[in-house]
Formats: C-alpha cells, structure tokens, sequence
C-alpha cells in the first residue's frame, strides 16, 4: 500500500467519509502543488521566449512576484488564503499554458500576466503591505481575488493600500477608498466597489465560505456547457440575500446525514461560485431546474446554481465535495490504469462515460445514497421522508447498475481495489433500511428505462 495515503485513510475514504486529519492529507496535498504550479509560472516566463512574454511583460512580473514575496514575509497566512483560493488554479494554468507555449504573446495571455498584479495586491491587501500598482479592468470589473472588485469600463486603475486602507483611482471617475478589516472583508461607501460575499462557517472555528461572482477565471475555460451546466453569473442583492438565507439552513441537514457531512463542508470547501439556472429550464424548459459541478484545477470551489431549498443545498454539496474528494486522492495516488475511451453506461448521463467518470459518478451518487437515506430516517415530515426516500431510491439504484463493472476491472490498482471494496460494503449495508417498496419499484423502472435510452442511443455492444 502506498505510503502516501495510509490504509485506515484509504478506507474511511472509500466509505465516502474522512474525518479531519484524513482529509487535511487532502488539503495539504493540494495547497503544496498550487505553491508548486506557481513557482512553475514564474520559471516558465523567465525561460520564454522573447516573443512570448516580452520584456515590459517580464518586468511587470518580476515586480508583482516581488510584492508577492514582501507580503509572505509580513503575513504568510494572509498570502495563502490569497493564493490557495480556488480560482487562483485556473488562472495559473491557464497562464502556464500560455507560457510554455510557441506561440506569441496575444490578448489572453497579455491578460493572464496581468491578472498576476491582482493576485498580488490582493496578497498586499490582506498582508498590510504598502504598494502602489495600477491595472486594467476586464469586462467592466478589476478583480482582486478573495476581496472584491472595483467597477470600471476603462483602465488603468490604481490601486494604494497605506494606512490601513485601499485608495482606488479610477482612469473614469473620482477616487474613493475601501476599508479593510482584520478578517480581509471590506467595505466602501462608494457603489464602484463591490466585496466579495462571505457565506457564515459552516460550523463554528472554520473558516466564512466565499460567495464569488466576481473572479474573472470562476468559470472560464471549464468547459462547463459540454456537461449541461450554464455559465457563472453575478448576482444582484436581492440573489445574494436568497443565497445567504438558504445557506442559513444547510448545517442542520448536512447533520442529518452524519457529522462526517459537516466535517468535509467545513475542511474542503472554500468558495461557491453561483450559476445561472441550467440551459433550457424554467417554466417552458426541458432540462432540470439546477445544476452544479467543480473543477478539478479549483480545488475547494463548488459552482451551482442555487438550490431550491436548503435540503437540496446540503446534497449538493454532499455530491459535489466527493468529486473533490476523489479528485485529490487521484492526485495523491493512482487508483486505476484503464484508459480513457469513454464506454461505459452511468444511469445519470446520457453519454458513454470514461472509466474514470465513471468511478467519479458512482462514488458520489454512493454518498448520495447514504445521504438521502440518513435523511429519510430522520426527517418528521411524512413529505420530506417521502421525498428522501425517492432520492435515494434512485441514487442507490443508479450505484448498483454500475458498481459490477468497477469490482470487475482487472485495471484496478491496490490502493484503487480497497476504494471500491469499501464502497461496495457501503452499498450493501444501506439494504439494512431499504426504502418503501413503491420507490424502489420506481427506481428500478428509472434505470432500466435509462439503460434501454442509453443503448438505443449509443448502441447496445457498450457496457
């Protein structure tokens, strides 16, 4: 076994649980690779050609790189909550693409260089360094990561942080100045200012979750409409209070399907990123009422449209912090070597899935299950039981149809073997509170239904 992830770890994992040091391996794991797919960007541009990152562009990260490094040596915790928050994966490899590339130095990769004197200054900010810097605004906002951003339609921008406070001088308007709090939140009485939103600690001594519309990279280059999600939107007052509110109840549901629940909430999760409502849905639309997903290279973000209820709040983050799971202890170790041809029948996508998606869809809908089936048994309302009762149904279902295939994979590594063994035991003791016959009959009716679909669709020789 893998001296990188000890068994007893591999185990609670693979029941789609871990408590806090398990999951802190996570965490450590990821925050140390960010620290290492920066220092990349910095080597990369140093080694570029000229025509790629040109002279006055290198200086300029040269100077941001240093503001980044005054700023460690004040505050190292603030630099980090800075340069561990989600979005600040994206950007940088992104921009390491762009680096490491033949090609010239054009508009995106001009933005991405310049974007790193945001990342900078948000750092300073939050460190309480001194500096002065001025940048350019992209679709009609300058962003500063974990902060907020200042509404502008020209640039340049500048930006002084002295004395405890931010002054801000736009290229279009009268200057102004933001206010900023020990805790990094901050204020302003002028409306071109905009605070990035803070979601309360989803338990008490972690830390405030981030509600971000406003990173330039949230959703950028994701290629989220290829899986059916809409694109990030910024949200109005009116949104973010309805955000807030249904926010407000997801720790006690989150409860109800084991204190596990909240502990990966609390450990995994740093930011959401709000979605519009999916494409093709609303009152005439076909397609669901809600969607969410994350990114791999933005570990901790969570983007959703927002729930309906706070019910479905909680499973969404449920399902959504097993991809993140998964994600980073695929990172940490290999779990299987089958390639990536996509074949296989998921009960939840129309598509063939890849073996890997496949581990991903099943292992969370597991969590689902298990969710929805605390849920049922706890809940007082005969309609939120019944409710409960049909996602998990359904979930359970889903998982069985797919977990054959995954057991039966001769690509399995050992460390992959002991995931999927404990997810089929976890499988098997939820049959020790079945749900009412009626869901279950009507969750067999929905896999089989989808599997005749699938089949028709993709042809009927894929697994």
């Amino acid at each position: 076994m893998s001296s990188a992830v000890p068994d007893h770890v591999l185990r609670e994992l693979g029941r789609t649980e871990g408590d806090a040091a398990s999951l802190g391996l996570l965490v450590r794991d990821q925050d140390t690779r960010r620290l290492v797919l920066l220092r990349a960007v910095l080597d990369a541009a140093e080694a570029a050609p000229a025509d790629v990152c040109p002279p006055p562009l290198l200086n300029r990260l040269r100077a941001d790189w240093s503001l980044l490094e005054a700023a460690e040596r004040t505050d190292r915790a603030a630099v980090r909550t800075v340069l561990f928050h989600p979005m600040v994966g994206p950007w940088a490899g992104r921009l390491l693409g762009g680096l490491t590339s033949d090609d010239p130095a054009g508009p995106d990769l001009r933005a991405d260089l310049a974007h790193l004197t945001a990342v900078a200054a948000a750092a300073g900010v939050r460190a309480g360094v001194e500096f002065r810097v001025r940048l350019g605004p992209r679709g009609g906002l300058l962003s500063l990561p974990t902060l907020g951003a200042v509404r502008a339609e020209t640039g340049p921008v500048e930006l002084h942080r002295c004395d405890g406070k931010l002054a801000v001088r736009p290229a279009d308007g009268a200057p102004f100045t933001v206010r900023v709090q020990q805790d990094g939140t901050t204020s302003s009485a002028d409306p071109r200012w905009v605070p990035v939103a803070q979601l309360p600690a989803v338990v008490p001594g972690a830390g405030p979750v981030a509600l971000d519309d406003l990173d330039p990279y949230r959703t950028l280059g994701s290629g989220l409409e290829a899986h059916g999600l809409s694109g990030s939107t910024q949200i109005d007052d009116w949104e973010r209070k309805a955000w807030i509110e249904s926010w407000s109840g997801v720790e006690p549901l989150l409860r109800l399907g084991g204190e596990h629940r909240l502990t990966e909430a609390a450990v995994l999760l740093r930011c959401m990123v709000p979605l519009g409502p999916p494409p093709g849905s609303g009152p005439a639309g076909r397609s669901a009422a809600h969607c969410s997903g994350t990114r791999r290279e933005a570990f901790g973000a969570v983007l959703s449209s927002k729930p309906a209820t706070p019910a479905y709040f909680a499973s969404t983050l449920v399902h959504e912090l097993q991809h993140t799971k998964l994600a980073a202890l695929c990172a940490l170790v290999p779990l299987h070597r089958e390639d990536a041809t996509p074949r296989h029948f998921a009960p939840w996508r129309p598509d063939p899935r890849p073996f890997d998606g496949l581990l991903q869809g099943a292992y969370s809908h597991l969590a689902l299950a298990d969710y929805w089936q605390r849920f049922a048994l706890g809940a007082r309302r005969v309609t939120h039981r019944d409710a409960a009762w049909a996602e998990h149904a359904r979930c359970r279902q889903q998982v069985g149809a797919v977990l054959p295939v995954l057991a039966g994979s001769a690509a399995l590594t050992p460390e992959g073997r002991t995931l999927v063994n404990e997810m089929i035991s976890v499988y098997h003791r939820l049959e020790d509170s079945p749900p009412p016959a009626g869901h279950l009959a009507r969750a067999e009716a929905y896999v089989a239904t989808a599997k005749v679909i699938w089949q028709q669709r993709n042809g009927s020789s894929r697994s």
